[in-house]
């Protein structure tokens, strides 16, 4: 009994997909009538569908955040690295905010100073982690001198302390001066009620 030998195909010079020969006729007819390639992905999509296909994959769409229009396929990248409306934190306050006010509110809070502990001085945030590397952050140093004084000093004091307490001290002066800023908010609404009273009744 003879194995019958594997069916041949053809090409279709439509949608470029092997069909098999007895086939290619009956499926060219319905492949050119009914079927086009995207020209973005080169899927094969029904005619009838061929513009919801590109309005639901390939159709360039606004950012809900900036509203600047961008492709699809890079819409995602956009909102977590380019846009200008993302929420990033300042790296000294940790405060949420747009990208594109982060420079000006990073200059102004770099600017602040934090009283260090360890030296008894005021250091500015920008300048505080070069600072305690300079001069508080040599646990070698501490280390060697204690070996040499025979002494059991442990280096207790790296760099995370310093950053904490920097931190919890900028967290502080904030709600500081959101409280003084409400109190004085309500102190001046008072203050303009009553001169509007006493201009009533005059």
């Amino acid at each position: 009994m003879e194995i019958p030998s594997e069916i041949s195909t053809i090409v279709c010079s439509h949608c470029e997909r092997a069909i098999p020969a007895p086939n290619i006729d009956l499926h060219y007819a319905h492949c050119s009538r009914n079927l086009e390639k995207c020209t973005i992905c080169g899927d094969m999509v029904p005619r009838k569908h061929a513009e919801e296909h590109y309005m639901n994959t390939h159709a360039p769409v606004a950012c809900s955040l900036c509203s600047e229009t961008v492709d699809r396929e890079v819409l995602a990248h956009h909102k977590g690295e380019n846009c200008p409306q993302r929420i990033v934190t300042c790296e000294y306050c940790e405060f949420p905010l747009p990208a594109v006010d982060l420079f000006k509110h990073q200059e102004f809070c770099g600017n602040r100073t934090e009283f260090c502990d360890l030296c008894n001085k005021y250091v500015r945030l920008r300048e505080r982690i070069d600072h305690d590397i300079q001069f508080h952050s040599s646990t070698d140093s501490v280390s060697e001198s204690s070996s040499r004084d025979g002494s059991s000093i442990t280096a207790d004091r790296g760099q995370g302390a310093p950053r904490q307490q920097a931190r919890d001290s900028s967290q502080k002066r904030i709600l500081i001066t959101i409280v003084v800023t409400g109190v004085a908010v309500v102190i001046g609404s008072i203050f303009l009620q009553k001169r509007a009273d006493t201009h009533q009744q005059q």
